[in-house]
């Protein structure tokens, strides 16, 4: 029942019936998703805020970004990367690649709509997601009997709070900001966070001739990219199908002390829980060096500890060392937005991620999906999307052996 304020509500938007699941998120999560249900003959919408597929990466990413795992591991269901493509393809080469599935696949989401909030109506049994335009185009609600969360890990960045950071007069930006190291030639840089990114950025300042200092607050694993010219990350995998997960953790950490040596020597000490269980149990995943630790070795980028506090040209450190810098650049990374807007309690936790742990958090109550939050980046995120459309093609198949003439019915009210 309506009360008068709910009826103007109602009225002064736009209502759409959406005959499949909404997919919020044109990522590469929402790609993938969007592609298996094409699969299924499962039609859909997918609604992003930006203007644009994989805004992610090709606005908020650095310049000379390349995959960090193999791409073998990178490429999305039903299609994958050109054989031309190196092992490690660049930024500009996934975005390509990215673009080449949507067109591939026929994936047109609906831009600049973002989506505001997202709720259950347990008396009809329908999904509403409400969107506000971001270019005027005002509010619309779908209503959908499926909801897919496909906004991923990486939806907001994430700003510390220090103090003292808001008078200090120099440069500040978010790592996702920051292109590459040529406007830094010859500044002190301090780049807060030891993370892949702080890593990375850290390692590009120095090749534009910067003066990086880089801010280790807590331990961290770093590990080669490749040993003995074989990925990591895909020596980790074939052991896991034989070994313990326990077992394979101290296998690398041996061959990491191999390859890199102890790196605790120059700042950068190891947790005590195993790169792979702290993988699984924080999502906090390991560094792969790809040059950096030499930079460090040279002193080429300095190792600092945790800050105290900004002054308006400088930065006290917890050990008392004081820096003068001419730039900061927050490496600290990103968080799920979701709880901003799906106006749900039991399947996501606060944090925005779903609280059943890989591989069962794929699936929520009441038509409710996530794809993209398994903290195993891509392929995770691939895993999840052939398993969300296999479950709802199989309902959808179902459905439409119904009579036509219920078929029409559902057509007639497609959109009022």
């Amino acid at each position: 029942m309506f009360n008068g304020s709910d009826h103007d509500d109602f009225l002064s938007r736009r209502c759409v019936w959406v005959n499949g699941p909404v997919i919020v998120g044109a990522g590469p999560s929402g790609l993938a998703t969007g592609a298996c249900l094409k699969e299924q003959g499962v039609p859909f919408i997918i609604l992003e805020k930006a203007d644009c597929i994989a805004s992610l990466w090709k606005k908020r990413t650095y310049d000379r970004l390349k995959l960090h795992l193999p791409k073998q591991f990178c490429q999305l269901p039903k299609l994958p990367f050109p054989e031309n493509f190196p092992e490690y393809p660049t930024k500009k080469q996934f975005i390509e690649y990215l673009e080449s599935y949507a067109e591939h696949f026929d994936i047109k989401p609906r831009f600049n709509e973002c989506v505001q909030s997202a709720n259950y109506d347990e008396t009809c049994g329908w999904w509403r997601v409400r969107t506000g335009g971001m270019a005027g185009s005002g509010e619309v609600e779908y209503i959908c009997r499926w909801l897919v969360v496909a906004t991923g890990e990486n939806a907001e960045r994430v700003m510390p709070e220090i103090e003292g950071l808001g008078e200090f007069q120099g440069e500040v930006m978010h790592v996702c900001q920051y292109k590459s190291g040529k406007d830094f030639e010859g500044k002190q840089v301090l780049v807060v966070g030891c993370g892949n990114s702080g890593m990375e950025v850290s390692l590009d300042l120095c090749n534009y001739n910067a003066l990086p200092s880089m801010v280790v607050r807590s331990s961290v694993h770093v590990l080669p990219r490749e040993i003995l010219g074989k990925s990591t990350f895909a020596m980790a995998v074939l052991l896991m199908k034989w070994l313990p997960l326990r077992w394979v953790d101290k296998l690398l950490l041996f061959l990491a002390w191999l390859v890199l040596g102890n790196t605790a020597k120059y700042g950068l000490k190891r947790p005590s829980v195993g790169p792979l269980q702290l993988k699984n149990t924080e999502g906090k995943t390991p560094v792969l060096d790809i040059g950096a630790l030499e930079k460090i070795r040279s002193g080429e980028i300095k190792v600092v500890p945790g800050i105290k506090r900004f002054s308006n040209g400088g930065v006290e450190l917890v050990n008392g060392q004081i820096l003068e810098v001419d730039s900061v650049i927050l490496a600290t990374g990103y968080r799920s937005n979701v709880p901003s807007w799906l106006k749900e309690n039991d399947f996501f936790s606060k944090k925005g991620f779903p609280r059943q742990p890989f591989p069962d958090g794929w699936k929520g109550n009441s038509g409710l999906y996530a794809v993209g939050f398994t903290r195993r980046g891509l392929s995770g995120a691939s895993i999840d999307a052939m398993r969300i459309a296999q479950d709802i093609g199989k309902v959808w198949k179902e459905e439409t052996k119904q009579t036509k003439q219920f078929a029409c019915h559902r057509r007639c009210i497609s959109m009022f």
